[in-house]
């Protein structure tokens, strides 16, 4: 049985019979977030495989040279730069708006190269890779016996198709001195909310790698004329206009948002480093529990086909593959001496929200030190590492707000249960863990929240006089909220309220952070609309920290 049979068809809504089928057998005595790995469970060729054995690999190959319609329509990326390496993707679509790309369940040879310059006259590595359908005819190619801290540039070919040329970079040597680093950080990119400007200019932008903080892909409907892009050269497909449920929604989603051209245009100019929050699957669901009242076997085959279309899209190498309803996100990079980044998770090991969830008044139940945002193993292994780390600047790239964030300066608070403030046990414990580990420039990097802030991080946010331990930047949304406005009506409440709040504005763009021996700078970039096309890019306000001082100062 195909992945495709095993997988609703489109315009169906909800999984098919076989899967839901599955499910149900799952007893309560069994570990519900392992159920889809069970056995002969029918889900298991549709989502547990680790490499294609069966089912639709079996079939013959494709002939590239059949192929009649440009493939390579989603365009390229890269990701994970190490010294010696970097991931390549590319995914093959001549139909990207179809469940299967518009090609057969055949599998297809591609052809990839790597090279020192843009014409491909000097290329040090090339092969082949299959492009399975069970994965969506996606490729990952991990290229191997590079030279480290070094520009390459990259393409695929099948059959006499050629993709776009892709620039990448790879990491400095572990015991690298380097003396500098630039990077990007992105989040929140709902493609029914306006353009993706801010992608156009950041492509353009002298950065060494952009870090995406979650919510690339949107589960809700997307209209004929594009949401508030209100095309008038194009009707999408009806099966857009629903919320995403099954593989090939999440499939045919992907599609949609990387057919834009400034999308792909940053993805082709800069390797990026990417980890989820919870619209990729669905909103502000916390570990097995759903947003909706749904039973958790059927929200966990929904978080599986979610899990399964985010690699198949993403620059992530096979130690990301997941299996069934589960897949390591969290991971580590480092940059020579200067930089190690700790990429997290904070959507699948967390305790449900507080409260409900929403803007709360802080409690037994939100303090409850049992809570987690990150799980046990996962706050075990950020703790280690920084025990271990020798580089001067420890990021941590993750998705919601870090730092306090009262919403009125009055006795009378409420914090976000969905944010770190919903967690503060778990908060004090990487607070702490930080401090016993020794890390004197720690920086968090954060997205979610479809404004830019810079915090700093105090040991103890009700004393704006207590130790100052890092500082946190909040990367904008790229169209998430429309246009916005440089102060939303939030703002004159949460700067009263948060001393350690250094800069709030809600326009969107993205951040760029230049990292150096002596300090840390962040731009905040920023666009002036996304509900029509073309704005163009500004600096809406620029920030520093000593390196062994952290606090932002304004640049």
């Amino acid at each position: 049985m195909t992945p495709a049979q095993l997988s609703t068809t489109p315009g169906q809504q909800g999984h098919s019979a076989e899967l839901r089928r599955a499910a149900r057998r799952i007893g309560s005595g069994v570990d519900r977030r392992r159920f889809l790995t069970v056995a002969g469970a029918a889900a298991a060729l549709a989502f547990a495989v680790n490499l294609p054995g069966a089912g639709t690999a079996a079939a013959a190959e494709l002939d590239a040279r059949k192929i009649t319609e440009d493939p390579f329509t989603l365009g390229v990326a890269s990701g994970d730069p190490q010294p010696d390496s970097v991931l390549l993707w590319t995914r093959l679509a001549p139909r990207p708006y179809e469940a299967d790309g518009g090609l057969p369940a055949e599998r297809v040879e591609v052809r990839w190269e790597i090279a020192r310059d843009s014409r491909f006259r000097w290329i040090v590595r090339r092969g082949t890779s299959t492009a399975h359908p069970e994965f969506g005819h996606a490729v990952h190619v991990d290229a191997r016996g590079l030279d480290s801290d070094r520009t390459f540039y990259y393409r695929f070919r099948a059959g006499r198709w050629i993709s776009p040329t892709g620039r990448t970079r790879t990491a400095p040597s572990a015991w690298a001195r380097n003396s500098s680093l630039t990077l990007a950080a992105v989040s929140c990119q709902a493609y029914h909310d306006g353009y993706y400007t801010a992608y156009r200019h950041l492509a353009d932008e002298d950065v060494d790698v952009v870090f995406h903080l979650g919510d690339y892909l949107y589960e809700y409907a997307v209209t004929a004329v594009g949401g508030v892009r209100n095309y008038t050269d194009r009707v999408l497909p009806d099966h857009f206009n629903r919320e995403t449920l099954t593989l090939e929604d999440y499939r045919m989603r992907y599609g949609l948002y990387k057919s834009d051209p400034d999308l792909r245009a940053a993805h082709a100019a800069h390797p990026f480093v990417v980890t989820w929050d919870d619209h990729e699957t669905e909103n502000n669901y916390a570990g097995d529990t759903p947003e909706n009242s749904v039973p958790p076997e059927e929200f966990l085959l929904r978080r599986a086909a979610a899990y399964r279309a985010y690699w198949e899209n993403q620059p992530l190498r096979a130690p990301q593959l997941p299996t069934g309803p589960d897949m390591r996100l969290y991971r580590r990079l480092k940059f020579g001496r200067l930089a190690q980044f700790d990429i997290l998770d904070t959507r699948q090991y967390r305790s449900n929200q507080a409260y409900g969830d929403g803007w709360k008044v802080p409690g037994p139940e939100s303090e409850d030190p049992s809570r987690t945002m990150t799980g046990a193993a996962q706050e075990r292994w950020l703790i280690d590492g920084w025990k271990a780390s020798d580089a001067l600047w420890n990021v941590v790239p993750q998705q919601v707000t870090f730092s306090q964030r009262r919403d009125v300066p009055t006795d009378a608070y409420k914090l976000s249960m969905d944010s770190w403030d919903g967690y503060p046990a778990s908060r004090q414990r990487i607070m702490d863990g930080a401090e016993a580990a020794g890390v004197d420039n720690l920086m968090v990097l954060t997205g979610d929240v479809h404004v830019g802030y810079a915090f700093d991080i105090k040991k103890d946010f009700a004393d704006p006089a207590s130790r100052t331990l890092g500082t946190e930047i909040v990367a904008t949304s790229i169209t998430s909220g429309k246009d916005g406005a440089d102060k939303p009506a939030s703002w004159d409440n949460q700067t009263t309220a948060n001393p350690h709040m250094k800069f709030y504005n809600g326009r969107r763009g993205y951040v760029k952070v230049s990292l150096g021996r002596d300090e840390a700078r962040a731009d905040f970039r920023t666009v002036s609309a996304v509900t029509t096309p073309g704005a163009p890019v500004s600096t809406a306000g620029s920030f520093v920290t000593e390196a062994g001082n952290p606090g932002l100062n304004p640049a």
